[in-house]
């Protein structure tokens, strides 16, 4: 069972870190390559983990150099996307380079965080946006990144767990219907993230 929030004791000394950093980025990158999901021409999911999280912490304090008092917001910013044991988290990203594009097609995309879903065996689990800021505005821009939550119930997990399910990950926002089919690799390195 993986563990569900990080804390300071699983924190590196920052030169110990160095030391290690180019090792540890280059474990999680084949981890991460199964927890990237296309949606669409547009969308990324990318599902986080422990490790995915203890990653961008030692990240952020390596880059920001922020020290003891940093350590602490970092945690605060970043456990809520470790799973808890019943869910899976995702970050959803809409990735458009191009500066018009990004503004008119976010601009379309009020409430798209509501539409997020994962389907299998029967089942539909509705993502459930992080509640910390309002992700779409007033004019129905939406931003360009979300955090989800897709709570699960025993029955659900045992589903989603049994080998060769056939996973889909849908955004049925109008203006952004698009759906990917998880590949087995990815629905069994998810299936790790339940107790």
């Amino acid at each position: 069972m993986k563990p569900h929030e990080i804390t300071r004791a699983d924190i590196m000394d920052m030169a110990a870190y160095g030391a290690v950093r180019g090792e540890k980025r280059r474990a999680l990158v084949e981890i991460k390559r199964h927890r990237r999901v296309p949606v669409g021409p547009d969308a990324t999911a990318y599902f986080e983990s422990y490790d995915t999280m203890w990653l961008q912490i030692h990240e952020m304090l390596h880059i920001e150099k922020g020290g003891e008092p940093q350590i602490a917001d970092e945690l605060r910013a970043y456990n809520p996307l470790v799973p808890n044991g019943r869910e899976l988290v995702a970050t959803v990203m809409f990735e458009i380079d191009e500066p018009g594009r990004r503004h008119t097609v976010l601009s379309s995309l009020g409430g798209v965080e509501n539409t997020v879903s994962l389907q299998f065996g029967g089942e539909t689990v509705l993502g459930q946006p992080e509640s910390d800021i309002e992700r779409t505005k007033a004019d129905g821009k939406t931003s360009s990144v979300h955090f989800l939550h897709f709570p699960f119930t025993p029955d659900q997990i045992d589903r989603f767990r049994t080998p060769g399910t056939r996973v889909l990950l849908s955004v049925g926002h109008p203006n952004y219907g698009h759906l990917a089919v998880l590949s087995e690799a990815t629905r069994a390195e998810l299936a790790q993230d339940f107790d």
